[in-house]
């Protein structure tokens, strides 16, 4: 008797992160493709290996930005990376479709790789891409099959993905599974799904509202031909089983990337045995050093990206630096103000909201540079001007009171936000109207105060209310928020905004009016 090993490797939600850098100050941080690519040639030394991106590759750091706004007529350094790196496959993510469709067919024809998508089809019903491939490896027949959570339509421009029509993911997954199993001669199917997981792993106690933008557990314990499960979306790092089922996730940015271990064993007679596979999580380090042919690809498009990053562009009179993030939600902070100004200023609303998107140290500092704004506005937003009405408004605040909750006499962030993964920019901050949270107070009855121009709102009376794209399509529990009538859209990317605004006016005035306060 004897045992053949191969493996799979497979990244998620690089977000365009090659290089060990966040882009804020240090140059050698445990992320990123770049050593990621180090630990991909280690591994490969070691047996036959796939290798598979999950999704949500070519959008979301400074770079990606900036190839995106300066050189979006060369190729695609992510590409060019991953091209170098061999991917067998890469599934699309959600923000895939960020920069629009003629962006991302010129990815897919620069790729030496297919690109999955099971669920996405074409108005004629055909579909998009390939939904599976098969590799034969090690005498091994792997099915690979893709499907993209279908909640793009609720968060991407109509524009970005005109033409397309997103199936559900679970449906889709499960039609393909079948049919696969039923037509192609496979050992193992794999399933890649940008799509994390709606119920908690280990008990299946539901963790979110079973709307379908992530199916992974019900996938997991209802589809019976699936062996593996690359999940991501959600940024998690996961690696486990369910119902004998490998399942990984491997986290954000290139912090780690996801292993499963197959093992074949077979007779004396050439004859197969059995398979079993291993899930694991293979994470970089301080001390793992970059990819030299990656550094040495990605330079010309890093360097000029560094250099624009360090601009300065205007001066700021006064503190927008956010020291504590946390605090920064609890007592109104003059950064939040002066985005939710330059949202007014640009869209012409009278009220506004936005959120802090991260957890990090950040804001503003006296000289503003490109790097300030991209680190902060992490991400590719424009704006919409929705007609809401008195009610709405009171529900979008109750929604986001809902984000505290109290325990042992101390304001805490509520579980709800923290898991499955960490949800800080779905708490937003309003400027244009006064009110006040009593955390104290049951969810749903925790607007204590709410105010427009001195008086207290009309519920029934309408307002125009400038918002993130994502807000306005009803995103981060917001769904009255979906069907609500479009005043005016502003097709201009937030962070060139943000700049613009600057730029125009040079010297910017830190204020804080207070119009809001949180008490419990």
């Amino acid at each position: 008797m004897t045992v053949k090993t191969i493996q799979i490797l497979a990244t998620s939600d690089i977000h365009g992160y090659i290089m060990p850098t966040t882009f804020r100050n240090d140059r050698n941080e445990a992320l990123g493709l770049a050593k990621l690519a180090t630990i991909i040639e280690e591994k490969r030394r070691e047996m036959p290996t796939v290798l598979i991106d999950n999704g949500d590759f070519i959008q979301g750091s400074p770079m990606t930005f900036f190839h995106q706004k300066f050189q979006a007529h060369e190729p695609n350094p992510l590409i060019q990376v991953a091209n170098e790196l061999q991917y067998d496959a890469i599934i699309f993510g959600n923000h895939e479709f960020n920069y629009g469709l003629q962006t991302l067919q010129a990815v897919i024809q620069q790729s030496h790789f297919p690109w999955l998508a099971a669920n996405i089809v074409t108005e004629d019903g055909k579909p998009f891409t390939k939904p599976y491939i098969i590799k034969e490896i090690e005498g091994v027949r792997l099915a690979i099959l893709g499907v993209t959570t279908h909640f793009v339509t609720k968060w991407e421009e109509p524009l970005h993905i005109q033409g397309l029509h997103f199936e559900d993911a679970f449906s889709s997954a499960s039609y393909w599974a079948k049919w696969i199993r039923a037509n192609e001669q496979i050992d193992v199917l794999i399933l890649c799904y940008h799509g994390g997981f709606e119920r908690d792993i280990n008990t299946g106690e539901l963790l979110e509202t079973e709307d379908g933008e992530n199916q992974g557990y019900r996938m997991s314990t209802e589809i019976e031909e699936i062996d593996i499960i690359i999940s991501g979306h959600q940024h998690r790092e996961i690696h486990t089983t369910i119902m004998g089922k490998s399942i990984v996730q491997p986290g954000a940015k290139g912090g780690c990337i996801a292993s499963i271990e197959i093992a074949i064993e077979i007779d004396d007679q050439n004859n197969r045995q059995s398979i079993s596979h291993t899930p694991s999580l293979l994470y970089c380090t301080d001390h793992t050093k970059p990819h030299t042919t990656v550094c040495q690809l990605i330079s010309p498009t890093y360097e000029k990206t560094e250099a624009w990053l360090d601009e300065t562009i205007g001066t700021i009179q006064g503190d927008l630096q956010i020291e504590n993030p946390f605090l920064a939600r609890v007592q109104e902070h003059p950064y939040i103000e002066f985005i939710n100004h330059i949202q007014m200023a640009v869209s012409g609303a009278s009220i506004s909201c936005t959120a802090l998107f991260h957890d990090e140290r950040g804001g503003l500092k006296q000289a503003v540079t490109m790097r300030d704004i991209v680190t902060n506005y992490i991400y590719a937003n424009t704006l919409k001007v929705l007609r809401l009405s008195g009610q709405d408004i009171f529900l979008a605040l109750e929604q986001s009171a809902s984000y505290f909750t109290v325990e042992a006499g101390q304001l805490k962030v509520a579980e709800s936000f923290l898991i499955p993964k960490a949800q800080p920019y779905n708490y937003d901050m309003w400027e244009g109207i006064d009110y006040s949270f009593d955390i104290s107070k049951p969810i749903g009855k925790r607007v204590t105060k709410l105010m427009y121009k001195g008086a207290a709102i009309n519920l029934e009376e309408e307002f125009d209310v400038v918002m993130s794209s994502y807000r306005a399509t009803g995103a981060g529990n917001f769904d009255f928020l979906r069907n609500r009538p479009v005043v005016k859209e502003i097709q201009i990317d937030m962070t060139e905004l943000i700049a613009d605004y600057i730029l125009k006016h040079p010297s910017i005035q830190a204020t804080c009016n207070h119009n809001w306060q949180v008490t419990f």
